[in-house]
Parts: structure tokens; C-alpha cells; sequence
């Protein structure tokens, strides 16, 4: 069987995210957050002082990559990092005044975004297909989140 990229869900999926991830930062522009911090700042808003750790198993990316985004977040004056009081060895990860500032703003950037992912969708059609997305994640092994 020859691969056609068209009919492909994974290659698909990874345009979609790229699109998805251009499309919020074309809204986002100037505000003062990148589309790569974004997932960290929804955990950061939902949870405030939030070891790296459990950043980590909540959004499922590498060590490294957390690392430094949230180097460059602490640069940009969206968090900050104090030890934790009982594990030495760990770091709370606390939002600044400057990131929960951008809360309105990068959430309102995103809803603009999702409606622009789904112009044209009817509702029924919007639902099924995060759904479908959902099952998809569950059959990798990955928690969708819901």
C-alpha cells in the first residue's frame, strides 16, 4: 500500500496544529505571550504554583522543551520559579502579575482562533469532530483531557 499524504490523519493532524499554532499567534500578536507558552499558561491559570514536574505530566512534552519555555517566560516576566517548601530539589512555578494579566486577552485570541478553525462547521459537525479527535488520542494512549 503506497502512503498518500492526503489521506494521511497523522501528517493532516500535524498541518492542522501548525495552522492552529500560526492562527493564534496572528491573534495574539503583540500581546506578549508565544503559542508554545500557551498550553503552560492554561495550567498556570486553572492552578496557580505548579511544580515543573507536574507541568510536565500535565502537558506531555520533554523535559528540555519545558525547561526552556519557561525560562523564556520567567525573561519575559510571565512566571517565576521558588523552591518548593518541603522538596528541595523542585521548583514552584508561580504566574506574575504580567501573566495573569495576558488571561483575557490570550483566552479571547484563542476562542478567535477555534471559531476561525471551525467557520463554515455546523454544531453537531464541531462536536463530532473533536470527538472524533478525542478517540483518536485515546487509541494513541493519550488522555485527550477531557
Amino acid at each position: 500500500m503506497d502512503f498518500d499524504r492526503k489521506e494521511s490523519a497523522a501528517y493532516l493532524a500535524n498541518l492542522l496544529a501548525k495552522a492552529a499554532s500560526r492562527a493564534l499567534q496572528a491573534r495574539a500578536d503583540g500581546s506578549g505571550f508565544a503559542p508554545g507558552q500557551f498550553p503552560v499558561l492554561l495550567e498556570l491559570w486553572s492552578g496557580d504554583g505548579l511544580t515543573q514536574r507536574e507541568l510536565l505530566d500535565r502537558l506531555d512534552i520533554e523535559q528540555a522543551t519545558m525547561a526552556n519555555t519557561l525560562s523564556r517566560m520567567e525573561r519575559d516576566g510571565l512566571v517565576s520559579r521558588r523552591r518548593h517548601p518541603k522538596d528541595k530539589r523542585a521548583q514552584l512555578v508561580f504566574l506574575t502579575a504580567r501573566g495573569k494579566a495576558l488571561q483575557e486577552t490570550a483566552l479571547a485570541a484563542a476562542s478567535a482562533t477555534e471559531d476561525a478553525l471551525f467557520q463554515g462547521f455546523r454544531r453537531f459537525e464541531r462536536e463530532l469532530l473533536l470527538e472524533y479527535m478525542r478517540m483518536v488520542l485515546a487509541n494513541l494512549g493519550r488522555d485527550p483531557r477531557v
